[in-house]
């Protein structure tokens, strides 16, 4: 009988050890992250996500090439400037969008939302109220605006925790075109004491790394205003590890300063602008933007950034059944395909942005390459 039960003790202790080693065979040691810019709802956008014979709105055709590129990272965020305040649903200047835009946003692959924009305001306390709850409503993970005090204190930051990495993601802007908040609704602003209290309140949720995502610059400019340098070193004393920026609708420089020899030590990555995701904006650089993807790795009790690299993006507007259609492209993938556009002109403003963007990515970037589309696979470039 004790051989028995000593055969069978023995059996468990396999058994539980094997378990075990497979358990920890599925612990991550990489995490990506692709951040997009500024997603727009301007009003010829409403119109074209109208089904006139329902009176519904779907956005999801915007989505519908480049769903693959938003879905392959581990999260997909973008910055929402517009409000889901519900109707009458208005572009510029003061956004409402339906609802589906978000929900569009969702299926397509996006996962986190940031609200802390210019346009946060636009319309009042109902609006930011409205949108939070309709974001949570589709559970959408969201950071930027809140509903008090509470809301702020219970999730802000926001941490996404996959149990082998805890990110905290924090959200800001400069201002809100003068439409000042309404209490109780918050809105992240730019200040130097509330950003420093923040960071070490992330820091002390034990965070393997800090994402601070800035609403801030000039409109219009490829490069970076001196204040949006001073805040992004200001941010970077607090603790933080990478600073994604957008309100500028073109893109500007991305520069990673590598670690010394520890890797995780000294090192940061700020990305100025993104530029805009999607909107009806067609003047020269205005029409496209950049993904910008970043992967993490673990290397023991050591979190650092493995790789970064850029993925150009272009708003392709064709017009059919005499509806305009805002399509977003990874412009790589078509560059080679000119039959794929319905004029030359429309492929002629593609490689125009394209050419643009490299232009400047090749003279400013710092340690950021593109991610190109090479034998139908795509390549971050050296």
């Amino acid at each position: 009988m004790r051989l028995l039960t000593s055969i069978f003790l023995l059996a468990l202790s396999l058994n539980l050890w094997s378990q075990s080693t497979i358990d920890s065979s599925k612990i991550k040691d990489e995490i990506t992250f692709l951040f997009l810019g500024d997603i727009m709802g301007h009003g010829p956008q409403i119109t074209s996500a109208l089904n006139k014979e329902s009176g519904e709105y779907d956005y999801s055709s915007c989505f519908k090439y480049i769903t693959e590129e938003l879905s392959d990272a581990d999260y997909t965020l973008g910055n929402l400037e517009v409000t889901l305040a519900g109707p009458p649903f208005k572009g510029y200047p003061q956004f409402s969008s339906p609802d589906n835009l978000a929900l569009s946003c969702k299926n397509a692959g996006v996962d986190i939302l940031v609200t802390s924009n210019n346009h946060s305001c636009d319309r009042g306390g109902d609006g930011i109220i409205r949108t939070v709850n309709t974001l949570d409503t589709l559970d959408i993970m969201h950071t930027g605006t809140f509903l008090d005090s509470v809301d702020r204190r219970e999730d802000h930051p926001l941490i996404i925790d996959d149990g082998c990495f805890r990110i905290a993601i924090l959200n800001y802007t400069y201002g809100t075109n003068g439409l000042p908040y309404p209490e109780p609704t918050i809105v992240n602003m730019l200040d130097k004491d509330l950003i420093k209290k923040d960071m070490e309140i992330a820091k002390s949720k034990k965070v393997d790394k800090i994402i601070v995502v800035t609403h801030w610059g000039s409109e219009y400019k490829l490069q970076p205003t001196q204040e949006q340098v001073d805040w992004g070193e200001y941010i970077f004393e607090q603790g933080a590890d990478m600073i994604i920026g957008g309100h500028p609708h073109v893109i500007e420089k991305m520069v990673w300063t590598k670690g010394n020899e520890d890797l995780s030590e000294n090192e940061k990555l700020i990305v100025y602008s993104l530029g805009n995701f999607v909107s009806n904006q067609r003047k020269r650089y205005t029409d496209g933007g950049t993904l910008f993807k970043v992967t993490l790795k673990r290397e023991g009790d050591k979190i650092f950034i493995k790789n970064a690299g850029y993925l150009l993006t272009w708003v392709y507007t064709p017009i059919e059944d005499g509806v305009k259609k805002y399509y977003i492209l990874p412009a790589s993938k078509y560059e080679e395909n000119e039959d794929f556009f319905d004029t030359k002109e429309s492929y002629d403003k593609m490689m125009l942005f394209l050419n643009d963007s490299r232009e400047l990515y090749g003279n400013e970037n710092l340690n950021v390459p593109e991610i190109k589309y090479q034998n139908k696979k795509w390549v971050l470039t050296e």
